[in-house]
C-alpha cells in the first residue's frame, strides 16, 4: 500500500484496483484546496432532521482564508471546520457521520457476504425450496438491523435522554428512511421492486401458475433486499473493501469447490454431470460445480476469471514485488480450468467476446499486460483440462492433485518469468521473447481446447437445433400476451402444450424470452433499463468490471442463467462495487475543501422574510399572510405523508415477505416429510393437510393429498386447484380418473382431452387416459347405460387413433425425440378393446388387458 502526504492532510490507498492506481495518483497530484469555504449551521449537521423549526439554508456571506481551516482528522479543531464538496453539500460520510460507525459497516458487510455465499451454496437459488431459508435470513436480518438502528438514534447528552414515545419512534423511523434514500445508488432498489410488483399483480389477477408467480415475486423481493444492503454498504467508508472481499470469497468458493470435486477431494453430489451423448459432452462428463448445471457454472466462473484477469493486468503493468504479482495471478489458472471443464460452448463464446472487449477498451499501453496475465495460466489450464478430461473428470485423488499442483505452479512461475522479461531494461530481446511466449501459449491453449471438443463438434448440432425450435415456439406463445406476459413459470407450465417436437426443456434457454413470456415487454424494458444504467455506471467508474457484466448479459441471452437468483446477486454486487469506487473517487476529489459552522442562520432567514413582506402591496397584505402560511405548511405536510407512507410500505413489504415465506417453508418441510412416509398412511395424510393449509397453491401437494381422500372430496379439491394452476395436465388426469371411477365416461373424456391437449407428447399420460376410458365404458355398460358406454368407447377410440398417428409421425420424422415419445406397450390393447365396446352389442371381457393402470 502506498501513502501520499499532502500539505493539508494524509490520504491512504486502502482499496481499489491496481489498474486504478495511476488514475488515483493523478488525482492526488492535481488536487488542491478550494479557493473559498462555505458556512453551514452547526445544528444542521448534528440535528439535520429537525425541520419543524426552520429549513436548512447556507450563509454564503462569510469566507475564510484557507490557512485558517483545519483538517478533518484534527479532533481539537476549535472552529469546528468540516469537509464538504465544492457545491456546498456535505460528503456522504460527514452527513451521516453519527450513523456511520464501523459496527454498522461490519454488520452490513458480513450480512451481504453471508447472503452471497448462501446463494452459492444453495445451488444458485434456482429452486424455490432453496430460496425460502435465504429469504428469511435476509428479511429477518433487515428487520433486526432496522430496529437496532432506530433504537440507536438517541440524544447524545445524558440529560436529554427521555423515554421514547410512539410519536418519537415514528419520527425516528421516518428519519431512517430519509437517510437511507440519500445514499448514492439507492435508486437501484426500484428496479427489482418493480419486477416484484409485476409478478405480484400476476398472482393477484390470475396467471398460468399462481405458485410460479408467487415464487418469482419472492425471488425479486430477495433481490430488492440484497440491492438495498449492497447500496448501503457501497456508501460506507470501507464499502469497496467489503465488496471486493465478498467477490473474492464467492468466486474462490465456486472455483475451488469445483476443481477439488473433480480431483476427488471434496464430495459434491451432482457436481459433475455424466452423459454418454457426444453432443452434450466429448469427455462424457462436465463440471457443474455448486450450481449443478455446467452452462451456468461456466458463465459464473468466466465472470470471475475476467475480473481477476483485468485486476492482474493492472498489477503487471508496473514493476511490483514477486509476492504481489503471484497474489494477483493466483486465481487465474483454476478459474480458467473450471471454465474449460464446464465444456460450455456458450460460456466460452461469451467469455471470449468479453475478453476481446476488455482488450479493445484498454489503453494502447495496457493491452500487452492483459495478454501477459492471460497467456501462461490459460495454457496450463488447457493442459490440466486435457488430463482431467482423459480420465472423464474422475482421476485418482493423488494424480489429480499432482496435476493440479503442477499446472498451478507452472502458471505462476511462467507468468512471473514473462513479467520479469517484460520489465527488464535490456534491448529488444526480452520483449520479443515475451511476445513470442504469449503467442505460443495462446496457440497451444486454443489447439488443446479444440482438440478436446472435436468429438462433440463432429457429433452434430442437435442441441442447437432444439433450442431454435424452443425459441420459435416461445415467440409464438409470447405474441398471445406481448405486453403483460402470462405470469411466473410460463414456459415450464405451457411448453408441453405448444411444443412442435418432443424436445425436453423446462427452461426456454433464453433469458430475454423467459422474461418476455412472464412479464411481457414491460419486464423487458425494466430489466433493459436497469442493465444499461448499471453498465453505464460501471463503464465510467469501474471499467475493470465491464467484461464480467458483459458475460452476464451475453450468456443470459443464450441460456437460462437468469433463472438462477445468484446471477442477479452477482450483477447487483458488481453495480454496488462500481458505486463504491465512484464514491471513493469523489471523496478523494473533495478531500481538500472545508467549511465552518454559522450559528446566525435563522436571523438572516427571518430578516429576508420580513423584507419580503414589507414590500408587498397594501391591499394584498391581509390575504398574503394566511396564504403564505398555508403554502409554508403544505410542503411539510406532503413530505411527512410521503415519509409515513414509505415507512408503512417498507414495513408491510418486509413483514409480509417474512410471513409468506415462512408459510411456504413450512409447506415444503411438511411435504417432504409426507413423501418419506409410506403411501396412504394416516401420518402421510396429516403432513399433506398441514402442507396444503400452509400453501394451497402448489399442485403437487394438492394431487398427493387428493389421492388419499374419498372420491368427491378429492374431486372438489382438484377442481379448486384449477383456479391456481389451470395449465397443469396432471390435475386433469386425476379428475379424469375420478370421473371414470364414478362411471361418468363423458366427463372423464373431457378431462382427458384437456390433459392430452396440454401434454400431447406424454406417452404414459395418453396410455393412462385410454385405460381409464375403457374402465369408464365398462362401468357404464355394467350399470345398464349401454348407449353412454358406446359413446365413451368411441371417444376413447378417437384418442387412440390420434395417439397412434402422432407416434408414427414422430418416428418417421427427422426430429430429436428427447422425450422418448412412442406408442406404449399396452396402448394397442386398450385401443382394440375400446373398438369392440363401441361396435359390439355386448362387451368382450378381457381382464388380462385391463387389470391394471399403466
Amino acid at each position: 500500500m502506498k501513502n501520499r502526504t499532502m500539505d493539508k492532510g494524509v490520504v491512504r490507498y486502502r482499496r481499489g484496483y491496481a489498474a486504478n492506481e495511476e488514475m488515483m495518483e493523478q488525482l492526488f497530484e492535481g488536487s488542491h484546496h478550494a479557493k473559498c469555504t462555505e458556512c453551514v449551521d452547526n445544528r444542521d449537521l448534528c440535528n439535520g432532521d429537525n425541520r419543524d423549526s426552520r429549513d436548512s439554508t447556507f450563509n454564503r456571506e462569510g469566507t475564510y482564508d484557507k490557512e485558517d481551516t483545519y483538517k478533518k482528522d484534527d479532533k481539537n479543531n476549535p472552529s469546528g471546520a468540516i469537509q464538504t464538496d465544492a457545491s456546498g453539500s456535505f460528503s456522504q460520510n460527514l452527513m451521516c457521520k453519527r450513523y456511520s460507525g464501523s459496527g454498522w459497516t461490519v454488520g452490513l458487510g458480513i450480512l451481504s457476504i453471508v447472503l452471497l455465499l448462501a446463494g452459492c451454496l444453495s445451488r444458485g437459488l434456482y429452486y424455490s425450496a432453496d430460496l425460502y431459508p435465504v429469504l428469511l435470513i435476509a428479511a429477518g436480518s433487515i428487520l433486526i438491523m432496522f430496529f437496532l438502528f432506530f433504537v440507536g438514534i438517541r440524544p447524545q447528552k445524558e440529560s436529554e435522554r427521555i423515554p421514547m414515545s410512539l410519536v418519537q419512534c415514528q419520527g425516528n423511523i421516518e428519519r431512517i428512511i430519509e437517510k437511507i434514500f440519500r445514499f448514492p445508488g439507492m435508486w437501484r432498489v426500484l428496479w427489482p421492486l418493480e419486477m416484484m410488483t409485476c409478478f405480484g399483480l400476476h398472482a393477484w389477477a390470475g396467471s398460468v401458475s399462481k405458485q410460479g408467480s408467487m415464487d418469482e415475486m419472492l425471488g425479486w423481493s430477495l433481490l430488492a433486499m440484497f440491492t438495498l444492503l449492497t447500496a448501503l454498504l457501497a456508501a460506507r467508508t470501507d464499502g469497496a473493501r467489503w465488496l471486493a472481499c465478498g467477490w473474492q470469497m464467492a468466486g474462490g468458493l465456486l472455483v475451488l469447490s469445483g476443481i477439488l470435486a473433480v480431483c476427488g477431494i471434496l464430495p459434491l453430489p451432482f457436481g459433475v454431470m455424466r452423459t454418454a451423448d457426444p453432443e452434450i459432452s466429448s469427455a462424457g462428463a462436465r463440471l457443474g460445480g455448486l450450481l449443478q448445471y455446467p452452462n451456468a457454472y461456466g458463465a459464473v466462473v468466466g465472470m470471475y476469471a475476467l475480473e481477476r484477469l483485468t485486476a492482474a493486468a493492472g498489477v503487471i503493468a508496473r514493476p511490483v514485488p514477486a509476492g504481489r504479482l503471484i497474489a494477483a495471478v493466483l486465481p487465474l489458472m483454476p478459474a480458467q480450468a473450471a471454465l474449460l471443464l464446464s465444456e460450455s460452448r456458450g460460456a466460452w463464446l461469451a467469455t471470449g467476446c468479453a475478453a476481446v472487449a476488455a482488450f479493445a477498451l484498454q489503453r494502447r499501453g495496457a493491452r500487452l499486460p492483459l495478454l501477459l496475465a492471460m497467456a501462461v495460466p490459460l495454457a496450463c489450464a488447457a493442459w490440466l483440462y486435457r488430463q482431467l478430461a482423459a480420465a472423464q473428470l474422475a482421476p485418482a485423488p493423488v494424480p489429480g492433485l499432482l496435476a493440479l499442483a503442477g499446472a498451478w505452479a507452472a502458471a505462476l512461475l511462467g507468468t512471473l518469468l514473462l513479467c520479469r522479461l517484460w520489465h527488464s531494461g535490456a534491448a529488444k530481446a526480452p520483449r520479443t521473447a515475451a511476445l513470442t511466449a504469449i503467442v505460443l501459449a495462446g496457440a497451444a491453449a486454443a489447439l488443446m481446447a479444440v482438440a478436446s471438443t472435436a468429438d462433440r463438434l463432429a457429433a452434430g448440432v442437435g442441441t442447437g437445433v432444439s433450442r431454435l425450435q424452443m425459441w420459435r415456439d416461445a415467440l409464438q406463445l409470447w405474441t398471445e400476451a406481448a405486453w403483460l406476459g402470462h405470469g411466473g413459470d410460463t414456459w415450464r407450465n405451457m411448453f408441453r402444450a405448444i411444443q412442435s417436437s418432443p424436445y425436453v426443456g423446462g427452461e426456454v434457454h433464453n433469458g430475454l424470452l423467459d422474461l418476455a413470456l412472464d412479464t411481457g415487454m414491460i419486464g423487458i424494458l425494466l430489466v433493459a433499463g436497469w442493465f444499461l444504467l448499471t453498465l453505464r455506471s460501471i463503464f465510467h467508474f469501474a471499467p475493470q468490471l465491464f467484461p464480467s457484466v458483459l458475460v452476464f448479459g451475453l450468456h443470459g441471452a443464450m441460456d437460462f442463467d437468469w433463472s438462477f437468483i445468484l446471477f442477479w446477486m452477482l450483477f447487483i454486487w458488481l453495480g454496488a462495487w462500481a458505486t463504491a469506487l465512484k464514491t471513493e473517487t469523489e471523496g478523494v476529489q473533495r478531500s481538500g475543501v472545508t467549511v465552518e459552522y454559522a450559528p446566525f442562520r435563522s436571523k438572516s432567514r427571518s430578516k429576508s422574510r420580513s423584507l419580503f413582506l414589507r414590500y408587498l402591496p397594501t391591499q394584498s397584505r391581509p390575504l398574503s399572510v394566511p396564504m403564505r402560511s398555508f403554502l409554508h405548511i403544505l410542503p411539510r405536510v406532503t413530505a411527512r405523508l410521503i415519509r409515513v407512507s414509505t415507512v408503512m410500505i417498507i414495513l408491510f413489504w418486509i413483514g409480509g415477505t417474512v410471513w409468506l415465506t415462512s408459510r411456504y417453508a413450512v409447506a415444503e418441510v411438511q411435504y417432504r416429510q409426507a413423501m418419506s412416509e409410506p403411501e396412504g398412511t394416516p401420518a402421510q395424510k396429516v403432513h399433506l393437510m398441514v402442507a396444503l393449509q400452509s400453501n394451497p397453491n402448489r399442485p403437487d401437494i394438492v394431487i398427493s393429498l387428493a389421492r388419499t381422500l374419498p372420491g368427491r372430496e378429492a374431486e372438489s379439491l382438484l377442481l379448486n386447484s384449477l383456479s391456481h394452476s389451470p395449465m397443469h395436465p396432471q390435475i386433469y388426469i386425476e379428475l379424469g380418473r375420478l370421473a371414470a371411477q364414478f362411471g361418468e365416461g363423458q366427463q372423464a373424456g373431457e378431462y382427458f382431452e384437456q390433459a392430452i391437449a396440454l401434454n400431447r407428447y406424454d406417452g404414459i399420460g395418453q396410455s393412462t387416459a385410454l385405460y381409464w376410458m375403457e374402465q369408464a365404458a365398462r362401468r357404464e355398460w355394467k350399470a345398464g347405460y349401454r348407449d353412454r358406454a358406446r359413446q365413451t368407447a368411441a371417444a376413447g377410440v378417437q384418442m387412440y387413433e390420434r395417439y397412434q398417428l402422432l407416434a408414427e409421425e414422430v418416428e418417421a420424422g427427422d426430429v430429436r425425440n428427447d422425450r422418448r415419445f412412442v406408442l406404449e406397450e399396452h396402448a394397442p390393447g386398450y385401443g382394440e378393446n375400446l373398438r369392440r365396446l363401441a361396435s359390439a352389442s355386448s362387451p368382450p371381457f378381457t381382464p388380462e388387458l385391463t387389470k391394471r393402470s399403466p
